[in-house]
């Protein structure tokens, strides 16, 4: 018969935590090497820019962080959040309610305060910003307190369950937290990426709180992250990668926590993520440049608040196809006010027509010439 293997927070050593560095050097510096040159980039864009880029990487953090839970907040309403607490322009945009104010004040508090002491309190705030209302979904959770429970990691329906995690039990939570917060807190001994990474992992293993454990561990990783780059400007989202490889970052989680303590294959595989994340953070930063090189090139044309309002939704990356109909509902204005101003945006050329013509016609910008 098959002996099952005793989860990680049961062995003797937990949580004295090993890994192989010649099986991780390369990657690290890799890693360290994309890092520094994007943040190269970012400084050379202006103050103006670098703040666009933080409001857009930010947005796709929260929105995406959510998204691997399952939960789906509306992207403009994240956005004006994060606009509003970041004191850029946000009038126009449509308010917020307190699920989104709560993840973006978590994540603004673990990116923009990365230097602050991370204690109990500042956890239980954080959690208290996720369950603002003391339920998740139809279920009352317990809010800034470690769990009193038992805590499993399941899938699959009612009656099939599977079980994929046991948590350390409830009354230990006081002891692992103490050590957990200790062990983050304590003088920097090794890489910040690498501490990123075990941070991540070792708060979402112990799993203190009833629910929220992967969006805090992640707003974790994004602290030391933000330590480790040495600015509270972003431009690269992990969560965005980790929803990219959303089953593999599951499997790799339940793999590690039923191995012994040797970590290689975990840090292995958030190092290849961060450098993926890295390399899709170029893109963030084209679409700011093409941001700002459409409002250049218009400068002089004549638009109303509406008109530049609703072209920047276009430019932040609008999802689904334009249609008159969508633009009366989100500038709340007649269908024929919306059809005038898009024949002006026509006009001058910075939208054209898509689709068949009638009721299936959609626009979206025209390209630069």
């Amino acid at each position: 018969m098959r002996r099952i293997q005793p989860y990680i927070h049961q062995l003797s050593g937990w949580p004295q935590f090993t890994w192989q560095p010649s099986a991780l050097e390369n990657l690290l510096g890799a890693v360290r090497h994309q890092q520094g040159r994007l943040l190269g980039r970012l400084e050379s864009l202006g103050l103006e820019l670098r703040a666009e880029a933080t409001l857009q990487t930010l947005t796709l953090d929260v929105l995406k962080s959510s998204e691997i839970e399952g939960e789906l907040l509306p992207p403009a309403s994240v956005r004006s959040s994060l606009a509003y607490r970041l004191g850029l322009e946000q009038a126009g945009l449509p308010p917020v309610d307190r699920r989104v104010e709560g993840i973006v004040a978590l994540m603004l508090d673990a990116t923009q305060q990365a230097t602050a002491p991370l204690t109990a309190e500042r956890l239980f705030s954080w959690h208290h910003a996720l369950f603002p209302t003391g339920y998740s979904g139809l279920y009352p959770v317990r809010v800034g307190a470690w769990r009193l429970g038992p805590m499993q990691v399941v899938s699959g329906p009612m009656g099939r369950e599977r079980v994929h995690y046991n948590a350390p039990p409830a009354e230990e939570m006081d002891a692992q937290m103490a050590q957990f917060l200790a062990w983050f807190n304590a003088p920097l001994e090794l890489d910040p990426v690498l501490k990123a990474a075990i941070a991540h992992f070792w708060f979402v293993t112990i799993h203190p709180f009833d629910d929220g454990n992967g969006r805090i561990a992640r707003a974790l990783a994004d602290l030391q992250l933000t330590r480790a780059d040495g600015t509270a400007q972003r431009c690269y989202s992990m969560s965005a990668q980790i929803q990219a490889e959303r089953q593999t970052y599951y499997d790799l989680l339940e793999n590690s926590q039923r191995g012994g303590l040797d970590l290689t294959p975990w840090l292995t595989w958030f190092l290849q993520c961060l450098g993926r994340a890295l390399s899709s953070a170029e893109q963030t930063l084209a679409q700011v440049l093409a941001k700002a090189r459409f409002w250049e090139r218009h400068r002089l044309t004549p638009l109303t608040e509406r008109q530049r309002r609703l072209v920047g939704r276009l430019l932040d990356g609008f999802e689904g196809k334009l249609t008159t109909s969508k633009w009366a509902r989100m500038a709340k204005c007649s269908q024929d006010t919306a059809g005038r101003d898009i024949a002006d945006l026509l006009d001058k050329r910075i939208l054209m027509k898509e689709g068949a013509g009638g009721r299936s016609t959609s626009y979206r910008l025209a390209p630069e010439n």
